[in-house]
This record gives C-alpha cells, structure tokens and sequence, in this order.
C-alpha cells in the first residue's frame, strides 16, 4: 500500500472492510532478512498470522523464502504444515504432558524450557527415535517461560557427553525490551545470552525478534525471529519513519448522519457531550470487531480517530458492539455520505497510532481483527 486512498470498495453487506497487502507482507520480510545478513529469517505466525490469516500470510511469506514458522499452539502448528511440507515449525508455548505423537506426526520442533520438559522429551525420543530434534529456551530476564541460565552448563556437558538423550536443533531466548534503543536490560540479556552460546558452540543459536534485527546486529546469531515488523509495525521505540510497509488498511461504511446540537450527549452512558453542532456519522463497526473500547471519547479524555475525506474526524462517546460514532462536522460533504467509506487503520492512522490512542499497543490492534470483517487480499508489485 503505497499511502493513496483508497476508491471506496464495493462491499456486498454492512460489514466492514480489512485489505490485506502481500506485496507489502514479501516486502518486510525481504527487508528484515536484508538487515539480518547470513542468519537465516524465519517469521512468527503466531495468533493466526497476527490478525492477518495463517492460510493468508504463509504462501505469501513461503514465496518470498521463508523456511522458518514460529507458533504458540499446536492448533496453528498443524496449520502451517498444512500449507508446506518441509518448513521447519517451532512451538513456542513449551512441551506439555503426553503431547509427544503430535510433534512426530507433524514434524514440529519442541521448544523446550524446563527440566521435566527435557526430561520427559528424553524419554519420548528414546520410544520414538525417528522424532524431529528439540530447541532449547533460556529464560535471560522475561521471566515467563525458559530454562534458567545456570542450567546451561551441565545440559551442555549432558549433550556433549551423548548422555541428553535427543538431538538439539536450536538454543534460544527472548528479549524483554528490544525496541528500547539504549536499553542497558537488552544489553545485559545479550552478554548472558553470549555466555550460554559459547556453551554450545555446535548448535545454532537465536535471540533477535524485529526489534533486535535493527538494534542489536552483534546478536543475530543463526536464526532471526521477526514477528510485529513483518506485519507493519514500527520496530522501534522512536520518532523516525517506520521502516516496515502497511500491510493491512481497515475501513467502514457510513450508516447514517445526523445533526446534533450543543449540549446534546452521545453514545452509552452520555460519556461525551457537544460543545458545538456537531454533524455525526455512525459507522458499521465495534468492538465485536476488535477496536478496542479505549477508543472512546469522552468530555474528560480525547480518543481515537478515523479518516474521512483527508480529514480526521473523532471517535465519540463509547464504542458499542456493532457501531461507531464519529464528529464529521469538518469533513467535506461529499465524502460524508450513506454507504461511503471511512478509514480506521491506513495512511496517517497506522497501526500504532491506532494502538496508542486506544491506551494499547499495535500488536493488541492486529491480533483482535474480527473475524467478521470483510477481507480483501490484493498482492500488487514488491518493489
């Protein structure tokens, strides 16, 4: 998507409209795996593609090169073997209880973070040695899943000896704070992280999600793990231009208009009063189709915004269910009619944008796209 508005789209109901850009998708990864240099690039599909549609995201990303899936379940796993026969796919939400036949079945790569999680995958592979090899996780500060590092010394003496019981395809962590230029927490994680590389110098290594591809080009190791970039958002915690292309436009159709006169309130609850007549349009959209209801304005809070005739327009009072409510006072008359289009996510109004005036992050934006919302995939040039 180059920025352009976009002609209204025939829509053939009241649902709102989610344009997805391939072009743009194949472009970001090809940058990010630019920016990695020799490591390898694999790509996070987890949450369904972030938002965007595993069965949608993985062709595209599959012909740009990409050979390397991460997922959370295995509900997604099975859908990207689904669509490739020979990429490798790594489970990021740890290997539980009696789980093993299903990474056999789908060649899946276990990542593992505990101790009984290596010890119940060594007793799987010695049943089943035909199954894929293991990734280890080091917990370096997030404290959420992972090894602890100083079980790194004697897992490494137990592989080198043969005594760990399974083949290892990929030692691994997870930044806490990467988009932080600076970040002396980012800077620690990559010293302990360089500690547990050298301890297993014969196996490939990965630390660097899209934040670390552009700050931290000492610790692309082996494999990069681009998640949030690939989809279009900025990579970092700064003020320059996003790197990354738009991927995704969300728009919806103007229901109705009305005038309102000062005093008058709006939404549920009277959250928002006119302090002038105010022309309003309701649009076809809520937060059943993931725009989050800290969207909302209200006398005392300024929220978010949409982008109707080149102008922007606020979001009014609460957001319910199924609708929207937008100030087109200023906006031209001629783009302010029933059944016109009105743009949520796409030009100034990208993804984080959207996400800060929510009070969220783009990430929250992508993953709760509605699954009813009318999708149109559209695949124009790479350059």
């Amino acid at each position: 998507m180059d920025g352009t508005p976009a002609e209204p789209a025939p829509c053939p109901s009241n649902d709102s409209l989610l344009t997805i850009d391939l072009a743009a998708l194949r472009h970001n990864w090809r940058l990010l795996a630019q920016k990695a240099g020799s490591a390898a690039t694999g790509a996070v599909v987890k949450a369904n593609a972030y938002g965007l549609g595993i069965e949608t995201a993985i062709p595209a990303l599959l012909s740009a090169g990409c050979r390397h899936f991460f997922v959370a379940h295995f509900s997604e796993a099975r859908r990207v073997r689904a669509l490739t026969k020979d990429a490798e796919i790594f489970v990021l939400n740890g290997f539980l209880p009696r789980t093993g036949p299903v990474y056999l079945e789908h060649r899946l790569t276990p990542v593992l973070g505990s101790l009984p999680e290596i010890a119940e995958w060594r007793g799987f592979v010695a049943d089943h040695p035909d199954a894929p090899p293991a990734a280890l996780h080091f917990d370096t500060g997030l404290n959420r899943l992972g090894l602890a590092p100083t079980d790194g010394a004697d897992i490494a003496d137990a592989h080198r000896q043969g005594t760990l019981g399974f083949p290892l395809r990929l030692v691994m962590s997870h930044f806490v704070e990467a988009e932080i230029e600076g970040s002396v927490t980012t800077a620690r994680q990559c010293g302990d992280f360089r500690i547990l590389r050298a301890l297993f110098k014969d196996i490939p290594a990965s630390l660097c999600n899209s934040s670390g591809i552009f700050l931290r080009p000492d610790s692309h190791y082996d494999l990069v793990r681009p998640g949030y970039a690939l989809y279009g958002g900025h990579p970092l915690w700064s003020s320059d231009a996003n790197p990354m292309r738009a991927v995704i436009r969300l728009e919806a159709p103007i229901l109705q208009t009305r005038i309102i006169g000062t005093g008058e309130t709006v939404g549920y609850g009277s959250f928002w009063t006119a302090k002038r007549p105010t022309r309003l349009a309701t649009l076809s959209l809520g937060y059943a189709d993931g725009l989050p209801r800290g969207s909302e304005s209200t006398d005392s809070k300024v929220g978010g915004h949409v982008m109707i005739g080149g102008v922007e327009c606020a979001m009014l009072g609460r957001v319910s269910m199924d609708l929207l409510i937008v100030d087109v006072t200023d906006a031209p008359d001629a783009a302010v009619q029933r059944g016109a289009f009105a743009t949520l996510i796409g030009d100034e109004l990208t993804i984080d944008t959207v996400g800060d005036s929510a009070g969220t992050i783009g990430y929250d934006i992508l993953v709760s796209l509605g699954a009813r919302l009318e999708r149109r995939v559209i695949d124009g040039s790479d350059d």
